[in-house]
């Protein structure tokens, strides 16, 4: 089971590492839950709030993840140890807030949130900055439960497509196609347990062999056939409602709510606290630029999320149907479209979009797993392939029964009380709890204790000497002067200059940490902003 003296592997490039990263951030978040979420709050105002949120806080967690996988060279949970020198008293200050959270939410009846709080205090007491680490590994792992519903999802379907099983004519046909097979047992376990295992296989090969080969290769795909099914979708009668309703803001459906699930989507899009990006930065050698690296990746995901919102959106007005139909709306809206078509070849379209679907379900899959894996590897010292094994066994046994509860609680009645009573979900599913708990809470608060590690225990110091490595000097450059074209302008530098570091200072120690708590805060009901 165990190995010593691994050769930790690099990626072979810049690009490798990009593409593998992109397609960590590109996946279901992009073209999955990225149109749905902003069909539920508004539209084209939702989409400033989400650029916004990934500007000030997404981009500053990505640096501090990616700063500190390379500085440590070690999974998640190695980092935090590596990095973090004696006791912290800022760790002492969370364990505190959340030990009395924890009082509070006990005493209003929420005893699920009560006991996630209590238990999360008991680990950071025992174990400091390391459960930042720790945390980036569970987080992962039950992420990559329910993601494989969906991503078995996406393999019925291209199946379905294929077979020509999708020949829908109106938007009730399509959406109790969908309701069907997702309530089935049998079928929605195993295209779950195929997407898991294709999963594994592509990690089992390593580094350059598995993840950074497959993503160059799907990664250009996705892009080309995800403009040529944009041409489609707005060339469809009807489909110029849908282009204004997606760039059109709307500031009336702003809501509280929606800062909460702009948050969510750029934590859940971007791959951040879940420890994948602090995985592949760990495998990045010291002649990489970070931050070219990493607005590169946020471009690029960002980018994607448009498209995907581009080639849904007019499709969803042009076949009558709601923008806000919720996690089934790529798999019921779009072969409605390709349908309309005309040529006959619409079965075509829609198994060559699952297929694209499953494309980025899987490039992100890879890299949830693949912290969890790094975790065995560095942590535990297991070989490759037996964390491999263990991880997406483990994985998939519990996914089993997210797949199983998505529309029909009634096969899990004893699960189904203990959540109700803790957590108050009669009308949700384990699926429908996961994607919630994870989106709200753990991922923000791994990205709360990322900004925090790095903001006032590693330091900024240490994180930007691992940003000025591989030619990284814009940091020390005044950032209006880098705006107007100055940047070799003698004047433009100087201690006392608005430089890049000083504006990235800011964000991660005070921004962003305030930012999350103020969404915790909002979200367990102690604050209102009516």
């Amino acid at each position: 089971m165990k190995e010593k003296n691994q050769v930790r592997e690099h990626w072979g490039g810049s690009l490798g590492f990009i593409l593998a990263a992109a397609g960590s951030a590109i996946g279901l978040g992009n073209l999955w839950k990225f149109p749905y979420v902003t069909g539920q709050n508004g539209g084209g105002a939702f989409i400033l709030v989400y650029l916004l949120a990934v500007l000030v806080i997404g981009f500053p967690v990505m640096v501090c993840e990616i700063s500190i996988g390379r500085s440590a060279q070690s999974d998640a949970i190695s980092a935090f140890q590596k990095l973090s020198t004696g006791k912290s008293g800022v760790t002492h200050m969370l364990g505190l807030f959340l030990m009395l959270g924890a009082c509070g939410l006990f005493c209003f009846g929420k005893y699920g949130l009560a006991g996630i709080f209590f238990l999360v205090a008991l680990v950071i007491f025992r174990f400091g900055w390391a459960t930042v680490g720790i945390l980036s590994v569970v987080t992962p792992f039950f992420i990559l439960s329910f993601y494989g519903t969906v991503g078995g999802w996406t393999i019925a379907y291209f199946f379905k497509g294929l077979f020509q099983q999708l020949n829908f004519t109106d938007a009730a046909s399509a959406e109790q196609t969908f309701a069907t097979f997702a309530d089935s047992f049998g079928p929605a376990v195993f295209f779950q347990l195929l997407f898991m295992g294709i999963t594994g296989s592509v990690i089992w090969f390593g580094i350059k062999n598995g993840i950074e080969l497959a993503s160059k290769f799907l990664m250009p795909l996705l892009l080309v056939f995800i403009l040529i099914l944009i041409m489609r979708s707005v060339t469809l009668p009807g489909a110029s409602a849908g282009i204004s309703y997606l760039l059109t803001p709307d500031f009336s459906q702003i809501t509280p709510h929606s800062f909460l699930a702009a948050l969510g989507q750029a934590f859940f899009s971007l791959s951040l606290g879940m420890g994948a990006i602090i995985t592949y930065g760990s495998y990045l050698d010291s002649e990489k630029n970070i931050l070219s690296s990493s607005l590169m990746i946020i471009v690029a995901d960002t980018f994607f999320a448009l498209l995907a919102g581009l080639a849904i959106f007019p499709a969803v007005m042009a076949m009558g149907m709601e923008p806000s139909a919720g996690a089934g709306l790529a798999f019921q809206v779009m072969p409605l479209t390709f349908n309309s078509i005309g040529d006959h070849l619409g079965w075509l379209w829609s198994a060559i979009f699952f297929f694209l679907i499953f494309i980025a379900a899987l490039t992100s899959a890879i890299s949830i797993a693949e912290g969890c894996v790094t975790c065995l590897i560095d942590h535990f010292r297991f070989r490759r392939k037996n964390a491999v094994f263990w991880t997406i066994l483990l994985a998939s046994l519990f996914g089993v029964f997210c797949s199983i509860s998505v529309f029909n609680w009634n096969r899990l009645p004893a699960l189904q009380k203990a959540l109700v009573w803790a957590f108050g979900a009669s009308d949700n599913s384990l699926f429908d709890l996961m994607d919630h708990f994870s989106s709200n809470y753990l991922l923000p608060l791994g990205g709360l204790g990322i900004s925090l590690f790095v903001g006032w225990q590693w330091g900024m110091r240490h994180a930007l000497t691992e940003l000025r490595k591989g030619g990284s000097e814009v940091t020390d450059i005044n950032f209006f002067a880098l705006l107007a074209g100055l940047k070799d302008d003698p004047l433009s530098k100087g201690t006392h200059s608005l430089t890049l570091s000083l504006i990235l200072g800011i964000l991660i120690r005070f921004i962003s940490p305030i930012s999350v708590i103020l969404v915790f805060l909002y979200n367990i009901g102690w604050l209102s902003l009516k």
